[in-house]
């Protein structure tokens, strides 16, 4: 297999200095460096709190789909969600750092950096039963790149699941009832083409209605579905106890003079995604 430097995630990517969200206060993380993108592992969880990717949509290239799933060795395994977890059920190793996301550049970096996303750090459990909802779901990001026209098609994405204190426990793993994915690129000022400045736009995607472990198994209704939202980024903010920094500021859905989930953006289709 052909190796690419682990330099992770690149804060001047986009250029402009946009630091990885960080979970605030004392919650304890561990900073795990790939090709193009970095981990911040909640060893508590055994999940990830945040991840952070830098796609250069200009250079993405179409690799085939190599690489097996495994732990990372630099962590003790207790403190990641492994293969026992989505053994013999319906959970699906739901890829957070998408595949072809850190793909870009020559051939054989692109091939490493797909491959290095087949992590257990990089991975959290979701659903299996794949519907429109899921599918919006994966492809915000493409969505995202054909529109920040600037910057040569350069997107940074940060995605993690939702690590709420009451979500149920299966096999000693609490699982997430939501995901978030925050999109941050560089427009052209209106002034001056030459000035860029930062956009950027969140969502949340809500598993709650699929996942029951009321009965001290797992149960995953094939009849309810994936729900996928736009919502403002001071809202994942709140909701995920994470610093987003100056993507709160950002938000292409600024103003917001309501804020919760009442006022979040239902998705059924890409064009309902707001980006400017």
């Amino acid at each position: 297999m052909a190796n690419a430097t682990p330099t992770g995630y690149d804060d001047d990517f986009l250029g402009i200095p946009l630091p990885l969200p960080r979970p605030v206060g004392d919650t304890a993380v561990r900073a795990l460096t790939y090709p193009r993108f970095t981990v911040l592992l909640a060893p508590q969880r055994r999940l990830a709190a945040v991840t952070g990717v830098n796609i250069d949509g200009a250079t993405l290239r179409d690799v085939a789909r190599t690489g097996e799933w495994h732990l990372d060795a630099r962590v003790p395994a207790a403190e990641q969600a492994g293969p026992s977890v989505y053994a013999d059920n319906d959970l699906d190793r739901g890829h957070l750092v998408r595949r072809r996301d850190p793909g870009w550049g020559t051939a054989a970096e692109a091939r490493a950096a797909t491959e290095a996303t087949f992590v257990y750090t990089n991975a959290a459990p979701q659903a299996g039963a794949f519907n429109q909802s899921k599918e919006l779901w994966l492809g915000l990001e493409d969505h995202v790149l054909a529109y920040a026209d600037t910057a040569d098609h350069r997107v940074s994405v940060f995605t993690a699941p939702v690590l709420a204190p009451e979500d149920p426990e299966y096999r000693g793993v609490q699982i997430p009832r939501r995901f978030f994915k925050v999109a941050a690129w560089a427009a052209s000022g209106d002034a001056d083409p030459r000035l860029l400045r930062l956009e950027a736009a969140g969502f949340v995607l809500d598993q709650s209605d699929l996942i029951d472990t009321s009965q001290g198994a797992l149960a995953v209704s094939r009849l309810g579905g994936f729900r996928t939202f736009q919502v403002p980024i001071a809202d994942i903010e709140a909701l995920t106890d994470v610093d987003f920094g100056p993507l709160v500021d950002a938000d292409v859905l600024q103003p917001v003079a309501v804020r919760g989930e009442s006022a979040w953006r239902p998705l059924r289709t890409a064009d309902d995604v707001v980006l400017g």
